[in-house]
């Protein structure tokens, strides 16, 4: 073989290797780009799984969410947010109006003592009687029992004003008031429980799906705004509270409400006087 020959193929061999080299160049860069853009595409979805999983973290729930839901007033109530509640006889020339928490203790003591003096004078046309439902205890006792109960007792008036008083004072009876530290008020199947203790409430599906639904729980956080409002206004600490034209009722000690049937007549009968 000449030299020439052995040039050329030496010259052939290089070019072959730099075409191939090339060749190998180019495939590398293609994939480091199609790495680079999978990995974008990974990273962009990383984030925005991130991004939704914030978004979902921050979203409210439960009692939260709540307030940005639609109003809903139950039948029985007047008033731009159906947080007027007043039954009674149309006769009656004035209206007690009586600030209840339902997982208040004290209240309860008072519906047991006194509840029943208070029905007989409503039903003698004596007053009408507005209610007021309150729900600071869930703030100050952890829970959800005040705005439930509330919500429920809602589902009872949407029924008719008889269900709610009756249904009220189930709530605040002996039998199945909790402790206040005991939030059993948050369980659903408690309330409804409670309320087939009630004839117009027994087995009743529509109160039972508002119950569950909870239909009435906008209305009973926006019924607690209004017993806060009224706090404020007139000054007085808390549950059981009553007030007759502007004026506080109290018992024989001059500051808390009348917690007997004696101090309760003797209050109301000085309030209707005045």
């Amino acid at each position: 073989m000449s030299k020439r020959n052995t040039q050329a193929a030496k010259t052939a061999a290089r070019e072959r290797l730099r075409v191939e080299r090339e060749r190998e160049a180019k495939r590398a860069k293609v994939k480091r780009q199609v790495i680079v853009a999978l990995s974008a595409v990974g990273v962009l979805a990383l984030a925005g799984g991130i991004g939704y999983a914030v978004v979902q973290a921050n979203k409210p729930s439960g009692w939260d969410a709540v307030k940005k839901q639609k109003l809903v007033k139950p039948a029985n109530s007047t008033g731009t947010d159906g947080t007027t509640v007043v039954i009674g006889k149309s006769t009656a020339k004035k209206t007690l109006v009586v600030y209840e928490d339902p997982r208040c203790p004290v209240c309860a003591q008072f519906e047991q003592t006194v509840g029943p003096a208070v029905k007989k004078d409503l039903d003698a046309g004596k007053f009408k009687i507005q209610f007021v439902g309150a729900t600071f205890i869930d703030d100050n006792v952890p829970g959800e029992g005040s705005k439930s109960a509330l919500s429920a007792l809602g589902a009872a008036l949407n029924v008719s004003p008889e269900a709610f008083l009756e249904y009220k004072t189930a709530l605040y009876s002996a039998k199945y008031h909790p402790e206040e530290q005991d939030d059993k008020f948050k369980s659903d199947d408690y309330l409804i429980e409670v309320a087939n203790t009630v004839s117009a409430l027994k087995n009743n599906t529509e109160f039972q799906n508002a119950v569950k639904k909870g239909t009435y729980d906008k209305w009973a956080l926006v019924m607690g705004g209004k017993f806060d409002t009224d706090r404020e206004k007139y000054g007085f600490r808390g549950t059981p509270t009553l007030l007759m034209d502007g004026k506080i009722l109290t018992g024989s000690d001059g500051k808390s409400a009348p917690m007997s049937v004696t101090d309760f007549d003797t209050a109301i009968q000085k309030a209707l006087n005045s």
